[in-house]
């Protein structure tokens, strides 16, 4: 019973922090309209927030093998929502920058030892994970309800009331922190046996990455884009991202469940599949029925999200908080690296054009997963390769 608290506590806490990884997203529409950015300026926003993010989260990671550290999960949910609470009282756009980079420090910093943390208490594998992992997933589906509530109060200068979510998240973590001082939290950070397998971990972290850039790259631009496809307002637009963010609370649990029954990698495979059609219909499809693609996607993209941690955790059982921190944050920050790349590609062409790279990518991560076989982990049943 101590442990479902501990994980319940987690997965709140998680909902927190992400919140600030789907607001940047967000407050995108926002920077344009507000302060006449270019796509390609905006999505530098994107990119700013998943730099530094993308080049510290392997350290967090790498530490968390050698230390539990379960005092940065507080302090990492106070960094990551401070950035985002100063990103729109800067009219200067370096500083702008620097403040969603700050955020995607604590963000970086967060997630590995999360991960590790929440597995240590996850008392029913794939589940447990898929409870944790949907915690984050409702942070990112609130984010642009929040975003868009406090931007209605006095525009972008109303930013620093989103570190709400951040204040309530660090004291979510340090509650968990609480409980299990002596218990699961506060255990030696690596405690794994067996061999690591790194090419299947890499072959799974390509695939992420794919699954990442799609994600970003809907999360920065799908507002917009419904916006010009249905000709409705912000509204329009707004509604459009939380359909993209709130299919993940039913793909992540539905991920957790399939993978009981049919295997991990079995799961992973057929929803890449999925995502390919889902993308491509976003593209293509006009008008209304663009709600019904986005949602598909949603769950193209989030199904098999909690299984890509397990997965990880069990190819590098001596290295657990590497696994995590490459497979819940680092690949994730990568995709914000091609956003100033479909921004350019937008503001050169259309951004329905801008979109269409992204029905490929999916294709090119089940490619990767092709052949590759379930772990001999504690999560997953041992099924045959399908």
């Amino acid at each position: 019973m101590s442990e479902k608290r501990s994980l319940t506590l987690l997965s709140l806490g998680h909902a927190c922090v992400d919140v600030y990884q789907g607001a940047v997203a967000a407050l995108v529409p926002f920077f344009v309209t507000e302060r006449a950015y270019s796509y390609a300026a905006a999505s530098g926003v994107v990119l700013a927030a998943s730099l530094l993010s993308s080049v510290v989260q392997p350290l967090f990671g790498a530490l968390t093998d050698r230390w539990a550290m379960p005092w940065l999960l507080p302090l990492s949910a106070l960094t990551a929502g401070g950035g985002v609470a100063l990103s729109g009282v800067f009219d200067s756009y370096p500083l702008t920058l620097a403040a969603v980079a700050v955020s995607g420090i604590g963000v970086a910093a967060y997630h590995p030892e999360a991960a590790r943390a929440a597995r240590a208490v996850a008392p029913d594998g794939n589940r447990g994970m898929g409870w944790f992992s949907l915690g984050g997933n409702i942070g990112f589906a609130l984010a642009p309800l929040l975003v868009a509530a406090v931007i209605a109060l006095s525009g972008l200068g109303a930013t620093p009331l989103l570190v709400v979510p951040a204040v309530a998240g660090a004291g979510l973590c340090a509650a968990a922190v609480r409980r299990s001082r002596r218990g699961a939290l506060s255990g030696p950070a690596a405690e794994g046996c067996g061999r690591d397998d790194w090419p299947s971990f890499l072959r799974l972290s390509g695939a992420v990455v794919c699954r990442s850039v799609v994600f970003v790259g809907l999360s920065a631009f799908v507002s917009s884009y419904v916006r010009q496809r249905t000709g409705g307002g912000d509204l329009a637009g707004t509604a459009a991202l939380c359909v993209l963010y709130a299919g993940g609370a039913v793909g992540t649990v539905a991920g957790g469940r399939l993978a009981d029954r049919y295997g991990r990698t079995a799961v992973v495979r057929r929803a890449y599949a999925l995502t390919v059609l889902a993308v491509a219909g976003v593209v293509l499809v006009p008008g209304p029925a663009v709600y019904l693609f986005v949602a598909l996607t949603s769950a193209g993209l989030y199904v098999p999200f909690s299984l890509h941690v397990t997965l990880g955790q069990d190819y590098l059982p001596r290295r657990v908080g590497t696994a995590s921190g490459v497979t819940l944050g680092l690949t994730v920050s990568v995709g914000g690296l091609a956003a100033p790349a479909l921004g350019a590609l937008a503001d050169a062409t259309s951004l329905r054009t801008a979109l269409v790279p992204l029905v490929a990518l999916p294709a090119l991560g089940a490619l990767l997963l092709r052949g590759l076989r379930e772990p001999a982990g504690r999560v997953g049943p041992r099924l045959p390769v399908r």
